[in-house]
């Protein structure tokens, strides 16, 4: 007797000649079988869905110059990008380790670079927070020759509505890198202080509405991103001048949306805290000679790279520091505006 097939599923119908929900984009989810679909997306100055566009690439391969034999760490592996084309320079002879703190997006990113070849040996991955560098030395035979880390949210994770990231689309109010550690933005809400959640949207945001957006958030129970959002216009449309133009107030609603949702998100995953452990542990954990790289998109986490190397270069542990960050190009502007914000500062150990 054989078993049955199983039964034949249609895939997502969508209203319209174009999908807009996450999970209707079917051609975008699934690369291998519509690589020309992804072209498409990506010459329109988009990233397509449950995909990340590695920003600045060439400038970091300029940086780090790998080699082959030496020992790399990806302290962000995020989808996989800029470890890929650095662990092509280490070969053959050298290993990479890839971390990351997500659970969801680290085994898919890990099996998408072992179908390019890459072997145990050559590429390590640990599902562990970058703040715990340290502890992979023992592996690394002692220290790392070359160390990448891109700060921030991948394009996957935000644009994927079940991780609740974005205001863009309905989804849990929960912001976290792990959701199986910590606490969720919509636990935060409910036990966090009034002045506590105002000084986080001004430390994690400089958002000029602190003051009226604690007053509505604190304590309230909020548990999708769509009831966050409306909140906040809520209490913008109270805050706003009658006689601002319907334009400005749109512009201005859709940039407290973003601070808001990223304050949050800082302060749920502790970021700042886990990237100044990072930093002070980072020169210990580089041989002579190391290269690392920072790619930052935030003011705070860009001061404190700038803070941390200017130190270690006065204290004599850098050889050299960047004098100034380095800027995505202007047509990688052009083509991914996600990278307009990116800031990239490098140091050399002594």
């Amino acid at each position: 007797m054989t078993d049955k097939a199983a039964p034949h599923q249609r895939r997502v119908r969508y209203a319209g000649t174009h999908p807009k929900r996450f999970e209707e984009k079917y051609k975008e989810l699934d690369p291998s079988r519509h690589a020309d679909e992804l072209q498409k997306v990506m010459a329109r100055g988009q990233t397509p869905a449950g995909m990340h566009r590695s920003i600045c690439v060439n400038e970091i391969l300029d940086i780090l110059k790998p080699q082959p034999g030496e020992v790399g760490l990806d302290a962000t592996l995020g989808f996989g990008g800029h470890a890929q084309e650095i662990l092509a320079r280490l070969l053959p002879g050298g290993r990479l380790f890839g971390v990351d703190v997500d659970p969801v997006e680290l085994p898919r990113t890990e099996a998408r670079l072992r179908t390019l070849g890459f072997p145990d040996e050559a590429l390590v991955v640990r599902r562990i927070n970058f703040a715990e560098l340290a502890t992979l030395l023992p592996e690394a035979g002692g220290g790392f020759d070359v160390v990448l880390a891109d700060l921030g949210v991948s394009s996957m994770q935000i644009d994927n509505p079940a991780r609740g990231f974005s205001f863009k689309a309905d989804g849990p109010l929960d912001l976290r890198l792990d959701p199986s550690s910590g606490q969720s933005a919509s636990e935060l809400l409910q036990t966090v202080t009034r002045q506590r959640l105002r000084d986080l949207l001004v430390d994690n945001a400089d958002e000029p509405h602190a003051v009226a957006l604690a007053a509505a958030l604190q304590g309230q129970f909020i548990e999708t991103t769509t009831q966050l959002a409306e909140v906040v216009r809520q209490t913008l449309a109270k805050a706003f001048k009658r006689s601002m133009p319907e334009e400005e107030r749109q512009a201005e609603t859709k940039k407290v949306l973003q601070r808001t949702f990223q304050a949050l998100r800082i302060e749920v995953n502790d970021e700042f805290g886990v990237l100044d452990r990072f930093l002070a542990l980072l020169p210990s954990c580089l041989n002579p000679g190391g290269r690392v790289a920072i790619l930052s998109f935030h003011s705070g986490e860009d001061r404190r790279v700038k803070k941390s190397f200017q130190t270690g270069e006065r204290a004599g542990i850098y050889a050299s520091v960047a004098p100034d960050p380095i800027r995505a190009s202007f047509e990688e502007r052009r083509a991914n505006p996600r990278s307009s914000s990116a800031k990239l500062r490098w140091a050399v150990k002594a």
